[in-house]
């Protein structure tokens, strides 16, 4: 049978991928039994009413049941319950445990690397709680079980598969956490059928607030929304749909700087190659003679 329990072994030509996975698994915690199992190692294996400190990440996902989760020098509780994943860093004290008549079902899956550390130095997951409210997600459930196969597995580069799979999971827990607010369906339909109308507008010089108008949304509530959506400002918005046009027409046709610079309503042509250049780090004609020798 396979272990359901993995703490991995790596040696150099792993950490020079940058990023290691050191354990992941599962298990279920039946009501009144005791917690932690005693089948974790030494590092790893700690008293609830101690806590402990990790010197790496860990992701887990608790999927039936509930507890608490204590963290932090100030000791701040948080109660988890099932559909919520909390995100370890190392360094912090943490404790956790399910509720005594409750158990809950977890999994896990700790890591290290210069590429997490990367993202965390970036302010991804800083400056809020640890704990992300991310509903039950089939796909993420997939994925740790897809870990512990190739952990169980360890064939040639599954260090590698395996950090794949971390990077997928954390992707998707900040996508999960970002959209879970968005519970007003019609509000959503709204934003993308705004992306649409950009889309369908970009030869023209339509404004987002010409947009919110149609729709029916204030202005400030329009872009509010689109932005925690989509991650980008609706004006942002418009201003990427028109540069993958610039490129397209830069690369497929001959019309000229200026041509192309009025096509697509650009203010001036002196604007529209200061705009090109900070964005891509080229200027339009340097661009399409790259794409001709590309191509």
């Amino acid at each position: 049978m396979d272990k359901k329990v993995n703490y991995l072994v790596t040696n150099e030509e792993d950490e020079l991928w940058g990023l290691i996975v050191t354990t992941v698994g599962r298990q279920e915690i039946t009501a009144n039994e005791t917690y932690p199992p005693a089948t974790h190692p030494k590092g790893y294996y700690f008293h609830v009413d101690k806590g402990r400190i990790l010197n790496e990440y860990q992701l887990l996902y608790i999927t039936n049941g509930q507890g608490v989760f204590t963290y932090g020098q100030n000791k701040q509780s948080e109660l988890i319950t099932e559909g919520k994943m909390f995100f370890l860093m190392p360094g912090v004290w943490h404790t956790y445990q399910p509720t005594e008549n409750s158990g809950w079902n977890e999994y896990w899956i700790g890591f290290k690397g210069s590429v997490i550390e990367n993202v965390v130095r970036e302010g991804f997951f800083l400056n809020r709680s640890p704990v992300y409210n991310i509903g039950f997600n089939e796909r993420i459930i997939d994925l740790y079980f897809k870990a512990i196969e190739i952990a169980n597995e360890e064939r040639a580069g599954y260090q590698q598969a395996l950090a794949g799979i971390v990077m997928h999971i954390l992707g998707l827990m900040y996508y999960r956490d970002k959209t879970r607010g968005f519970e007003d369906e019609e509000l959503i339909g709204k934003i993308n059928k705004a992306k649409v109308m950009m889309r369908e507008s970009v030869y023209k010089n339509i404004l987002s607030e010409d947009i919110s108008a149609s729709l029916n949304i204030s202005y400030s509530g329009f872009r509010k929304a689109f932005k925690e959506l989509t991650g980008i400002s609706p004006n942002k918005y418009i201003m990427e749909l028109k540069l993958s046009e610039v490129k397209l027409l830069l690369s497929t046709t001959s019309q000229s700087v200026k041509q192309i610079s009025y096509l697509l309503n650009f203010e001036n042509p002196e604007y529209f190659h200061v705009f090109f250049k900070k964005r891509t780090g080229l200027t339009p004609m340097e661009y399409r003679s790259s794409a001709e020798i590309k191509g």
